[in-house]
């Protein structure tokens, strides 16, 4: 076997060959100094291979393919219809390899193995999704009048930079790939350096799929280097990025080098809030699941829950017995697990950072908060206990800051317009969610919660058909939905002179 791809046998027993290099101009290569990054499982800390972290140097290399693929005939010629199905058909071959897919994920990012089939089953659907899309791309006619004939055409934006998260690998890469492709767009993505294992098997399936050489790219590398050559490289149209604020103000900063085409979607701390009509133990069960599946690294988790006053005391019980029952830590292939590790230590202890903070602030710590180490003989793994805090006040960090962890705040409120007050009290405008069974209140509190989108007694339960995406500082631009496209498209205006004469 080559030194670009290696045997593994995952922890469930599965083998595969996983590629270690880059895939440029649909070849695997080595990056150009040999540098490498370790990936790590951190169900038990231990080393699963490293792989090839790009330079620089192959970012242009990769650049220069993507844009020899864009104006090749065989990419830029083709029928719209044929650019789809080569989409549908990536789609059944994620299908076809969702176990292996689902084990690489669980294994290098720690998500639930039943997790990672979900996200497998939405890679498979938003392929699809956007294969279909592809031959419905259209501009429109324009009557100005007898004199003119006027349309317009919506064309690819280019050479597309997309920059995926450690949280949801595949799903975020189907997320960009799909609108990106659907518009005819070349594209080089880079995988998070925490969890860049799955992608790569990815683009074998890629390359299966038919799609012609230099139209995806897939690079491993840090984001200082690689993601930083690719939010500044002269050569990219457009980037998107998914992944925190801070780093997504960088991103904006180096893409204004060539004023590039933008999509953002950044940080939250989304709230949650619960009216006393609401039916509370389905307000309980989605709270729940909207702060605490995925180890509660979403960028939409719903984690400032509150809560009105006269049912406050009745939900926190309730909540705290709903994490007892639901939430069990532990190995993540097992099929009981609900949560499993933080996806690095650095993750870890930043959570652990943040219960600190919450104690030392003097919010009451009602649940968790704590390192869990019964998930292994070892006692390794980056393991936390769901941690639940209440008496939180709005100036405190745990209420104002991100924490990406299996971390919720209830605070209580009295009134409609205090609700929205504490709500709308954040520098960020991701996701939120309101639970009552009053429609009318349910419409109007919808309409003035500074959120890109809104959950009406439900929390998290997004839709790859539906528009994603946030205000304030939680984003720019949308994904998913007919919305997706159009930040991969740019429209050109063509005015026909029907008779004007000078």
């Amino acid at each position: 076997m080559s030194d670009l791809a290696v045997e593994l046998t995952a922890p469930n027993g599965k083998k595969y060959i996983q590629p270690t290099g880059l895939l440029i101009n649909n070849e695997w290569v080595k990056s150009s100094n040999e540098q490498k990054i370790a990936t790590i499982n951190p169900t038990d800390e231990s080393e699963i291979t490293s792989v090839y972290a790009a330079t620089a140097d192959d970012v242009d290399t990769a650049v220069a393919a993507a844009r020899k693929a864009f104006k090749d005939p065989s990419w830029r010629d083709i029928s719209p219809t044929d650019r789809g199905n080569l989409m549908i058909k990536l789609s059944d071959l994620a299908a076809e390899h969702a176990e292996i897919l689902a084990t690489i994920e669980t294994w290098d990012n720690g998500k639930t193995y039943n997790d990672s089939l979900g996200d497998v089953e939405e890679v498979k659907a938003c392929l699809r999704y956007y294969g279909g899309y592809a031959d419905k791309i259209h501009g429109q006619t324009i009557d100005v009048g007898p004199a003119k004939f006027a349309y317009t055409i919506r064309e690819p934006v280019g050479v597309c930079g997309q920059i995926i998260p450690w949280n949801y690998p595949l799903a975020m890469a189907a997320w960009k790939l799909g609108p990106a492709l659907a518009c005819g767009n070349t594209i080089v993505i880079k995988a998070a350096e925490q969890t860049p294992l799955s992608i790569l098997y990815l683009a074998n399936l890629i390359k299966e799929a038919g799609f012609p050489p230099g139209v995806v790219n897939i690079l491993n590398g840090h984001g200082r280097e690689a993601g930083a050559a690719i939010a500044t490289h002269l050569g990219i149209d457009k980037v998107a990025f998914t992944g925190s604020t801070g780093t997504g103000k960088e991103i904006m900063k180096m893409a204004s080098i060539n004023m590039k085409n933008i999509t953002l979607e950044t940080g939250g701390k989304s709230p949650l809030l619960i009216f006393d009509d609401a039916e509370l133990d389905q307000a309980v069960k989605w709270a729940h699941g909207g702060i605490m599946s995925n180890q509660g690294q979403i960028c939409t988790a719903t984690s400032r829950i509150l809560v009105q006053e006269s049912v406050y005391e009745k939900f926190v019980e309730d909540f705290k017995k709903e994490v007892k029952e639901i939430s069990i830590v532990g190995d993540p292939f097992a099929p009981t697990t609900f949560q499993g590790p933080q996806v690095t230590e650095v993750q870890y202890e930043r959570v652990l950072g943040f219960i600190q903070a919450g104690k030392d602030e003097g919010a009451t710590l009602v649940s968790g908060g704590e390192a869990f180490t019964k998930a292994s003989s070892s006692g390794k793994g980056f393991f936390i206990t769901p941690t639940v805090f209440t008496g939180v006040k709005p100036s405190m960090k745990i209420y104002r800051e991100e924490v990406f962890g299996p971390f919720v705040v209830i605070a209580s409120f009295k009134t409609e317009e205090e609700a929205l007050e504490m709500a709308n009290d954040t520098t960020y405008g991701l996701g939120s969610a309101v639970f009552t069974r009053d429609l009318t209140r349910a419409h109007r509190v919808a309409k003035r919660i500074e959120a890109g989108m809104v959950w009406i007694n439900s929390s998290n339960d997004s839709d790859f058909r539906i528009p994603f995406g946030g205000v304030k500082q939680s984003g720019i631009g949308r994904e998913l939905g007919e919305a997706g496209l159009a930040g991969y498209t740019q429209i050109k205006a063509v005015h026909v002179n029907m008779g004007s004469r000078l």
